[in-house]
């Protein structure tokens, strides 16, 4: 069953019968799957559900799939997905066409699903480090995914669930100031209706856990941005 940290990839073709091959893949592997059929489509779910990889096809009806690739890359959510090209067109140059337009990956169709799988998966890694296994470090903050551990200067933290996911959103993109709305999307998800205050007991209770036992006199590493949302460093 899938969770609001579970990844999310959007996969844009024009043909229905690969979208929906796709999806299914993509679903049996455990991922979120999001679909668009032209590259005008992809650019409004890009905005409204900030996908984690993208699954981007060249040919495409009303915008091209490398002119959305550049216009997605000018995003800030955009630019942290990772962008697989798709495509028949194999040449050397088409690939550098490809890579130079932004995209994180080319793959030449026909290609087998495991490939397939394994370029997402590749790809998650740099885009969401934490649902990947990685341990991600920012300052004295040191968060282990896999064994779900968080330290401070080497003093292990307890957190809930949820403090833990927002914590590992907060270093995923360290300085990035995330709005309550962004971060109710990443750490609740889109289908659960909660109020944008949660965002501010749950960050309270994240600062008073980083910050317990005076946290080696580190200070608050969560930044308040008046009028914005919240950022770690």
């Amino acid at each position: 069953m899938s969770t609001p940290d579970t990844p999310l990839v959007l996969v844009v073709d024009d043909e229905p019968a690969q979208r929906a091959l796709l999806s299914y893949n993509l679903e049996a592997a455990g991922f979120r799957v999001t679909t668009a059929a032209d590259g005008e489509a992809a650019l409004l779910a890009v905005a409204e559900q900030a996908p984690d990889v993208i699954l981007l096809d060249w040919m495409l009806p009303r915008l091209s799939g490398l002119e959305a690739c550049r216009q997605i890359k000018a995003t800030p959510d955009g630019r942290r997905a990772a962008i697989i090209m798709v495509s028949a067109r194999s040449e050397e140059t088409d690939r550098v066409r490809g890579l130079d337009t932004g995209a994180d990956d080319y793959i030449v169709k026909p290609y087998s699903v495991a490939e397939l799988l394994a370029r997402v998966r590749a790809n998650l890694r740099r885009a969401r480090p934490s649902v990947a296994g990685a341990v991600l470090e920012v300052g004295e903050l040191r968060l282990d995914a896999e064994s779900h551990r968080v330290t401070r200067s080497g003093k292990e933290i307890h957190l809930g669930p949820t403090e833990f996911r927002l914590l590992a959103a907060l270093m995923e993109r360290s300085g990035k100031v995330w709005t309550r709305e962004a971060l109710l999307d990443r750490v609740w998800g889109r289908d659960i209706y909660v109020d944008s205050r949660t965002v501010d007991v749950h960050i309270g209770r994240l600062r008073k856990a980083l910050s317990q036992n005076g946290s080696l006199g580190g200070g608050d590493p969560i930044r308040t941005v008046r009028g914005a949302g919240y950022a770690l460093g």
